[in-house]
């Protein structure tokens, strides 16, 4: 996990103390072991993100590009207040699992302008978990954050390649795009969804929720981590071979009028915004609700965001809007030949022009999923999770990532700064 460049201070604190330091939290083994991920590409060309389209630009010129890279004291420009000498940036590497977490728990986070994530989807999840479980969540949250992709997967970074207007990119040219994203300093707010769990658990996903097919195909493939991206094609294939069905009762509540008639549930709301729209797990969901009355499943998958890996397409229907999130689930009954098809169509979000019956797609505002079992597993970006009774709830906007925000996912739009310094 690694803290960022910082963003220039605000307007009320340049006056004095100057500026504020960046805090880069970095993952060493997901830097050093992924193939294809470099930990210090060069930037590339005139300051071009790597296949973006010429008509297409960062919203400035190669003169203030270069300038926002390097740091370096200029005239104010189009992006805002450059930063006027060097940043300080504290490069901090996790030493175990939660390692990272634990740390964002007790930072003093008034020191930082920004807390930048080198590493896989994983450690976003501890960062934004501990940020979560702070006294001061309410503040902490808002504290601007930043993915480098340095994983396998890298889908939070990939999905803000996509919003910011760019072409699908992997590997480097993908740390290219984020890095000068960095460099522009703008802002753009983002979902959380809050899951409860019938052991009690209560933790926050920065991407996705997934069941069955998908869980196993990425926590199955860890073994296979040293391959880089191509340890998922290889795990589709491996649980292709010995396809899966689960069984299970699966709930949501769609975007709609419905949502608005909300139940409220003061247990639900603790460490954290209140969860209005669910009721405990031991009391049936709301008549409100939709129940799909299938309970044999190939996989589910509650996601945030447009991408589940730098080139798995999983949402070309657009961002979610605020509040909402995106939830696929495929029926038992399904054919191996059409599950790889699909799959295969996901690299450029041409699978859902497959019209598949056995594959649907609702956007929800919340979800409950019961496994009959133990069979399967959970992944909660990516982390493994106890297959048990698990429901949650999008709240809106609730942390800033750096972003181009060509595709704004509420009115709130881009800022250059976080709601409020810290």
């Amino acid at each position: 996990m690694a803290p960022g460049p910082s963003r220039p201070p605000p307007p009320s604190a340049s006056r004095g103390s100057g500026l504020r330091q960046r805090r880069l939290l970095s993952d060493p083994a997901a830097a050093g072991n992924d193939a294809g991920a470099p930990t210090a590409p060069a930037l590339g060309g005139k300051g071009e993100p790597y296949s973006r389209p010429r008509d297409a630009r960062l919203g400035s010129t190669d003169k203030e590009l270069k300038a926002g890279a390097a740091a370096t004291g200029s005239s104010p420009t189009a992006l805002g207040i450059p930063w006027q000498r060097e940043p300080g940036v504290e490069v901090m590497d996790p030493e175990w699992r939660n390692h990272a977490r634990e740390l964002v728990r007790h930072e003093e986070l008034g020191r930082w302008d920004a807390l930048v994530v080198m590493s896989g989807d994983g450690l976003m999840h501890e960062v934004v978990n501990g940020l979560m479980e702070r006294p001061d969540w309410e503040t902490a949250i808002r504290m601007p954050l930043c993915s480098l992709p340095a994983g396998s997967a890298n889908a939070l970074a990939a999905s803000v390649n996509h919003y910011s207007g760019y072409q699908q990119v992997t590997n480097e040219e993908l740390l290219i795009n984020c890095t000068l994203l960095l460099c522009r300093r703008l802002l753009s707010p983002m979902n959380l969804l809050s899951l409860h769990t019938a052991s009690g658990l209560h933790l926050f996903s920065v991407l996705s929720l997934a069941w069955g097919f998908v869980a196993d195909v990425d926590l199955e493939s860890e073994k296979y981590r040293r391959l880089g991206e191509i340890r998922f094609t290889f795990g589709t294939f491996l649980r292709l071979i010995s396809l899966r069905t689960y069984q299970g009762r699966l709930a949501y509540l769609p975007v709609g009028g419905a949502a608005s008639r909300m139940p409220t549930s003061p247990a639900l709301g603790q460490g954290g915004p209140a969860n209005t729209l669910l009721v405990p797990l031991d009391q049936p969901v709301p008549d409100h609700w939709t129940v799909v009355p299938e309970e044999d499943f190939v996989l589910v998958l509650a996601l945030l965001h447009s991408h589940l890996g730098s080139n798995m397409f999983i949402a070309p229907m657009g961002r979610c809007a605020a509040g909402v999130m995106h939830l696929f689930y495929v029926r038992a009954g399904v054919s191996r030949t059409m599950l790889l098809r699909l799959f295969l169509a996901m690299e450029k979000g041409r699978h859902m022009e497959y019209d598949c019956p056995h594959l649907v797609y609702v956007p929800v505002v919340a979800f409950r999923l019961e496994p009959k079992d133990r069979r399967g597993m959970f992944a909660v970006d990516g982390e493994l999770m106890v297959s048990e009774p698990v429901q949650g709830q999008v709240h809106p906007d609730c942390c800033w990532m750096v972003s181009g925000c060509v595709e704004p996912s509420s009115s709130q739009g881009p800022r250059q700064m976080p709601p409020q310094p810290l």
